[in-house]
């Protein structure tokens, strides 16, 4: 019996030792077979629920998106190849919930994590439903520029860079003291 606090998930998890032996080929098909089986599952409640298309195109920090302009899912790479297991068993169903509240009558209307989408990860994947990941993003979004105030260093990605440049002005939070740009050897000679 599963309890509201400590569901138990519907997809089966898969082996965190069959999975680390996998080349990039053999993960990605079985990425697509995951998504698929959580569609398989989501017609259940939702039997005209279109196929998303999947793409391994995301970058930064977020491990996945629904996107609907494009009529699918979008997965990040690095954050999959680093997290397999947890990337399966939590960002899937993640996005397909996201897939599915948008498909519903009044889905372009509801909140993204609202009652829903919550409702979707608790009684249809046994989830508990949760608007974020705990992965290392070090590597899937380096932030290269570094930028320092009166009392420590920040590092920007490219796009808050960029704004900086651009006249964005940006404030340390404990110092309240503009930040600036510090030319690094590497950031000089490109």
């Amino acid at each position: 019996m599963t309890t509201q606090s400590h569901p138990v998930p519907v997809l089966p998890t898969p082996s965190p030792s069959a999975l680390e032996s996998l080349d990039a080929e053999a993960l990605t098909a079985c990425l697509h077979r995951r998504v698929e089986a959580a569609l398989l599952l989501c017609r259940e409640v939702h039997p005209g629920l279109p196929r998303p298309k999947v793409w391994l195109d995301l970058r930064g920090k977020s491990a996945g998106q629904a996107h609907f302009s494009r009529g699918g899912l979008r997965f990040n790479k690095q954050l999959f190849d680093e997290n397999r297991q947890a990337f399966l068993v939590e960002v899937v169903p993640h996005e397909m919930a996201h897939w599915l509240v948008w498909h519903l009558e009044e889905g372009p209307r509801l909140r993204p994590h609202g009652r829903e989408w919550q409702t979707v990860m608790r009684q249809l994947f046994g989830l508990v439903p949760s608007t974020t990941h705990r992965f290392d993003v070090a590597r899937a979004s380096p932030s290269p520029y570094r930028y320092a105030c009166g009392c420590q260093e920040h590092f920007f990605s490219m796009r808050r860079h960029r704004r900086a440049l651009r006249g964005q002005a940006y404030r340390c939070r404990q110092c309240a003291q503009t930040l600036v740009y510090i030319a690094t050897q590497t950031s000089e000679g490109c």
